[in-house]
């Protein structure tokens, strides 16, 4: 009885041994498509500076689009950037009779695909979810995604990637 105990538990170790360096690139790191891969959301809440825009997200009912396939990139904002906007405007924006003009101004920071840094840079603009076009702009190595400057970049996600800005952008 013990050595069939024994020798399940090594069968079955053996097999999820398989299953984690089938999900392990050649520099060790889990690949793009890894099982323990966060999307979009599902990241910017475990960073913990994105509790507004979660907060937003949800109100906008605008988290199961973002938790689906993408791929979608992602300009998200700071609480930091939220708190710069005036005061009592985040609260209004949440109420459920602004729900449209919430998730357009949420929809604005979201570009269809997955941009990486490295090509955001070689770009004048990008149109958004929302249908508008953003302006983007890079003087001196610094990246200004419309009046925003980004912060971070190229926090990988399972379906996109997320950069991190400054500013809360507003469409016209």
């Amino acid at each position: 009885m013990k050595i069939k105990c024994s020798l399940k538990f090594w069968i079955l170790s053996l097999l999820l041994t398989g299953l984690l360096f089938s999900q392990i690139g050649c520099n060790g790191t889990a690949t793009q498509h890894s099982i323990w891969q966060k999307d979009v959301v599902d990241t910017a809440v475990a960073a913990g500076d994105f509790s507004t825009l979660v907060t937003a997200l949800k109100a906008a009912d605008l988290v199961t689009t973002l938790k689906g396939k993408g791929p979608f990139t992602v300009f998200a904002p700071t609480d930091e950037a939220f708190a710069k906007l005036p005061s009592g405007t985040v609260e209004n924006l949440l109420r459920p009779e602004n729900k449209q003009k919430l998730s357009s101004i949420l929809t604005y920071h979201v570009v269809p695909g997955k941009v990486m840094a490295s090509e955001v840079v070689n770009l004048s603009h990008a149109r958004t979810v929302n249908g508008q076009s953003l302006m983007i702009t890079t003087r001196y190595g610094v990246v200004m995604v419309g009046n925003s400057k980004v912060i971070k970049t190229d926090i990988d996600c399972s379906n996109g990637v997320i950069h991190v800005i400054d500013a809360v952008l507003l469409p016209e």
